[in-house]
């Protein structure tokens, strides 16, 4: 991603800072996230007040361009949703930390947007929200760098195909293949 795309982790962390949004660039991505997965919608300019994300200022162009940036990956025919991290370069505890604020944030989204009651997805989306729930609970316990990289890899691998899965189904997206979008392996 180019420093101009609005999901670049560090743009978007620089400009929550200046609005004094009080909240790190993966948990309002995963925010967001959820709630268009959810099946929520909102005014592109006016999505942080529907994620009631208290914002400083009246928000600025790069937090509009993050809506829409959003949907298109969620919508991509290729999978390309990523979960919004730190760049691979960064420490693993940061990536690490990151990942399980995205999926607080994931969680806060999907619960704005009313999807995800007991009873009213399936056994499977349950599953899913269940297992994201546990990754928001938990901290890493980090010890041996390969395992620990083999690890949040495949973590993040089992959230970014999860939540495809519930984007589809919360917004009545026809299955593919045995009920499910096809997983993109990460190398």
């Amino acid at each position: 991603m180019t420093d101009s795309s609005p999901l670049d982790h560090d743009d978007l962390g620089r400009t929550l800072a200046h609005l004094k949004a009080g909240l790190g660039a993966s948990e309002v991505h995963g925010s967001l996230v959820g709630f268009l997965s959810g099946g929520g919608r909102a005014d592109p300019r006016r999505w942080p007040e529907a994620l009631a994300i208290d914002l400083d200022d009246d928000g600025d162009a790069r937090m509009a361009a993050l809506y829409p940036a959003c949907l298109a990956q969620l919508e991509d025919q290729e999978l390309g949703f990523e979960p919004l991290l730190p760049r691979d370069d960064a420490p693993l505890p940061d990536r690490a930390d990151a990942l399980v604020a995205w999926c607080r944030g994931f969680l806060g989204g999907i619960g704005l947007a009313g999807a995800g009651h007991p009873g009213t997805c399936s056994a499977d989306a349950t599953e899913i929200l269940r297992d994201v729930a546990t990754i928001a609970g938990s901290s890493f316990d980090l010890e041996d760098e390969d395992e620990d990289e083999a690890a949040l890899t495949e973590v993040l691998e089992f959230v970014r195909v999860g939540v495809l899965l519930l984007y589809g189904e919360f917004n009545g997206m026809p299955r593919t293949g045995a009920g499910a979008p096809p997983s993109r392996r990460l190398h």
